[in-house]
């Protein structure tokens, strides 16, 4: 099987113990600039920047789904973490999120809000820049909602298997946990080997087991973080992370035990 020079090269530094690093500046999991606030509603809550009513500039969204049984605060250092970079986040409020619905009443509520002058996020949502994440259950929910016109790309971390990818139409990053014996890696690149008409990265962080998220983002903090700063933000920076033939976490064999990404990764 061909292998890409970057993917060899850095399967000889792992064996030599070696390790290959990324050449980037940035620490995309470090807190962004802004300050944070949390608005808790019946059917999402919204994690995003504290002063969106005395800025101009728009917010790109972030629609999440949770994990079975769970809720949004179990995830809420990664949430806040996305909207300390300036992304308004929509958690849905439920512990059986696989359908979207949620997901897809938060880009409606926050369509509303946006031309409502008596919200603080009058003329302040970007809603031509959406993206779809979530995790286990709620990662097969980002598949699904990665359907809907109005989401541009997605982040499913760990998703279910309760989900159909062909109706997905914007990039994709999927991402496993190596030591995860719940959603097994398996399963989710079978997710990435059946998105071949859309851009797909497979990326299994090392050491991961399936609720490593929970809490602490800890590894999944940078790389989702930098993947919404170039898909939804143009960020060109966070791009050389997943594109080009320098893409960081090819070469990051320290945190990464395996990254595909298919032919219409440029």
């Amino acid at each position: 099987m061909f292998r890409h020079p970057l993917a060899l090269l850095a399967a000889v530094m792992l064996a030599l113990g070696l390790t290959a690093a990324p050449a980037h500046a940035t620490d995309w999991g470090a807190p962004g600039p802004y300050a944070t606030a949390v608005e808790i509603g019946v059917v999402n809550t919204l994690y995003y920047p504290r002063d969106i009513a005395q800025g101009t500039r728009r917010h790109p969204v972030i629609v999440w789904g949770n994990g079975t049984g769970v809720a949004p605060v179990v995830y809420r250092d990664l949430l806040l973490q996305w909207a300390s970079h300036g992304f308004i986040v929509s958690a849905a409020n439920t512990p059986m999120s696989n359908l979207g619905i949620s997901m897809r009443a938060g880009i409606d509520a926050l369509t509303a809000r946006d031309a409502d002058p008596g919200s603080i996020f009058h003329g302040k949502v970007d809603l031509e820049h959406i993206g779809a994440a979530g995790h286990s259950q709620g990662g097969a929910a980002a598949i699904v909602v990665g359907a809907d016109p109005r989401v541009d790309v997605i982040l499913p971390i760990q998703p279910g298997p309760l989900a159909d990818i062909d109706g997905v139409h914007g990039p994709a990053f999927l991402m496993a946990g190596q030591y995860d014996s719940i959603v097994w890696p398996a399963l989710v690149k079978a997710f990435y080997n059946d998105a071949d008409h859309i851009p797909a990265i497979y990326g299994e962080l090392r050491g991961v087991n399936h609720f490593t998220i929970a809490g602490d983002p800890g590894p999944f903090a940078a790389p989702t973080t930098a993947w919404f700063r170039f898909q939804l933000m143009g960020d060109a920076e966070a791009r050389s992370m997943f594109y080009g033939p320098g893409c960081g976490i090819c070469l990051d064999t320290r945190k990464w035990s395996d990254v595909k990404r298919n032919s219409l990764v440029p």
